[in-house]
C-alpha cells in the first residue's frame, strides 16, 4: 500500500508502514532522493524565519534535507544531534527522546564545541516529518541546555497533532492510516 503526495512540486508514492496493529504511518524518506530534498530544501528556506544563526536537526533522515538548506543559504555550518555516543564528542550534552518511527527510547547527544558554537545564538530546528513533537522537544532542550534560542521549528511534513500546532512552519499534511490504508478519520 501506498500514498500519493505531492511535496514541494515533486509527486511520490509513500509506503504505508505499520507502526501498531491500528496506526499505520506513511514513510518520508530523504535518503537517496536528491530531487526532493532539493525543493524541500528551497521551499523550506522560502518559509524559514529570517533571523537564525545555525540550523540543528537529529539524526539521520533530515541530515541531507539540512546539508541542502546550508548549501542553498550559503550556511558554512549546521548541526546533527546524534542518536548514539561517538568517541569524538567532547563534553556532549544529551536528553532522552521516543520517536513514533523507533518505538524505544533513544539519546540524542550534542559534542561540547557544537553546544558551544550554539551559545547565545538562534537556532532553527528542522526535522523531515513532525508527529509527537517528542524528536523536537529533545532537540529544543538541547538548545536551551547549549545556551542558544530556538528561531524556529520546520518540517517536511506534519503527521497527526502536530498538523494543528502553530508553532511549526511544514510544507503538507500527511495523514495516518488504518491496517486498509485508509485514512484515519
Amino acid at each position: 500500500m501506498t500514498h500519493r503526495m505531492t511535496i514541494a512540486g515533486v509527486t511520490r508514492d509513500l509506503p504505508i508502514c505499520k507502526v501498531t496493529d491500528d496506526l499505520y504511518i506513511g514513510a518520508f524518506i530523504l535518503f537517496g532522493d536528491a530531487e526532493i530534498t532539493v525543493a524541500c530544501a528551497r521551499e523550506l528556506l522560502k518559509r524559514a524565519p529570517k533571523d537564525y544563526d545555525y540550523i540543528l536537526t537529529a539524526e539521520a533522515k533530515s541530515i541531507p534535507l539540512i546539508h541542502e538548506m546550508a548549501r542553498q543559504s550559503g550556511a558554512e555550518t549546521y548541526f546533527v544531534a546524534r542518536k548514539g555516543m561517538k568517541v569524538y564528542l567532547t563534553n556532549p550534552l544529551h536528553v532522552k527522546v521516543r520517536s513514533i518511527t523507533t518505538q524505544r527510547d533513544q539519546e540524542l547527544y550534542l559534542g561540547g564545541e557544537d553546544a558551544a558554537k550554539m551559545k547565545g545564538k538562534r537556532i532553527l530546528i528542522v526535522d523531515d516529518v513532525i508527529s509527537t513533537g517528542e524528536s523536537l522537544r529533545a532537540l529544543e532542550e538541547l538548545v536551551s541546555e547549549a545556551g542558544g534560542t530556538v528561531a524556529g521549528r520546520m518540517a517536511v511534513l506534519a503527521e497527526g497533532d502536530a498538523q494543528e500546532r502553530k508553532d511549526i512552519v511544514y510544507l503538507e499534511k500527511l495523514p495516518v492510516f488504518n491496517a486498509d490504508g485508509t485514512v484515519k478519520g
